[in-house]
């Protein structure tokens, strides 16, 4: 029980010295004061995925057309307004895409810098809407482990960006970000108007391909500062590149399950159909769905019958 003791006041002795070196610019803004609010937000957001499903269990589904319209653009203007005033700050403040240490003065670029920053921070909370609609609609199965951590993580793990480094090689991977969720948010929000766009939307798996790019150039860039020695905490970009690795991981499983494994599947399925036509002829040829939705022709196993049909019409002649 002692250790115990020991070691709890020896974290909140180390939380304390942390908060001397933590930006005094940040300190009186929402939720930057205490890391508390956003623990219980997340928290919440973890308690609703283990009650919203009972909840919905008996209940219809919302459908929230509407709702969803007006969610997404709403989060492709929050996003592209993040991406603007990091791309126009940093570009005023003259920041390296190289090295970029943090400058905690109140220089106007800077406090710019860090209040877009903010801004992607409070974005990442808003974002456990997505999985909130997802359960109220009853669509439990894009609920999955890597959207849950990705969201999850997102909001509580930037608010240790914001308290501590709030602007330097911070605006890099958010500015970056920020733009990838403008397509992503204008693809969901195109999506939600109905099937008239959504056969548009074809470019769904290249959102993938691009997230992935961007945790591949996110490793780099963080391994070239450390390369570089660059004046940046050593022990962020260490965090950063192990958090980066875990999203390839996860991403790349996501993009194989879904647009590799199903491949062999469809080409057997589009192949027998195109089968199924050519035999045709005007007439149908008892092709039958399976289960699994793959087509099975019927045809061959029909022509038998049809030739015992005239061997017994035959018969019948000669006994007549």
């Amino acid at each position: 029980m002692e250790i115990v003791t020991h070691l709890i006041n020896d974290t909140i002795e180390f939380y304390k010295w942390t908060l001397t070196i933590a930006d005094k610019r940040v300190e009186k803004w929402p939720l930057m004061d205490n890391p508390l609010p956003t623990l219980a937000i997340s928290t919440s957001y973890l308690l609703f995925l283990w009650l919203g499903p009972k909840y919905m269990k008996n209940r219809e589904p919302f459908q929230l057309r509407k709702t969803l319209i007006v969610y997404n653009f709403s989060m492709v203007f929050l996003n592209f307004f993040i991406f603007k005033e990091l791309f126009m700050a940093a570009r005023a403040a003259r920041y390296s895409y190289i090295c970029q240490p943090v400058d905690y003065s109140d220089d106007p670029n800077e406090v710019r810098v860090a209040g877009a920053l903010w801004w992607y921070f409070v974005s990442k909370g808003i974002e456990y809407l997505d999985t909130v609609f997802f359960i109220l609609r009853k669509k439990f199965n894009q609920v999955t482990f890597l959207h849950v951590y990705h969201h999850c993580t997102m909001f509580t793990l930037w608010w240790i960006g914001i308290k501590w480094v709030a602007g330097g090689q911070s605006f890099f991977g958010a500015h970056m970000n920020a733009m990838i969720h403008v397509l992503m948010y204008l693809y969901y929000g195109l999506a939600s108007c109905g099937p008239k766009i959504q056969k548009y939307l074809w470019w769904k798996k290249y959102l993938t391909i691009i997230q992935m790019i961007q945790f591949h150039v996110t490793i780099g860039h963080t391994a070239l500062s450390l390369y570089v020695n660059c004046d940046f905490p050593h022990w962020m970009h260490y965090s950063l590149i192990c958090y980066a690795i875990t999203f390839i991981i996860l991403f790349g499983n996501f993009y194989y399950q879904t647009y590799r494994r199903q491949q062999p599947a469809r080409r057997d399925a589009s192949s027998s159909s195109k089968a199924g036509k050519a035999l045709s002829n005007g007439t149908l040829n008892g092709l039958s769905k399976a289960a699994n939705g793959a087509v099975l022709m019927g045809s061959k196993e029909e022509k038998p019958q049809e030739n015992s049909g005239r061997r017994k019409r035959k018969g019948r002649a000669k006994r007549d």
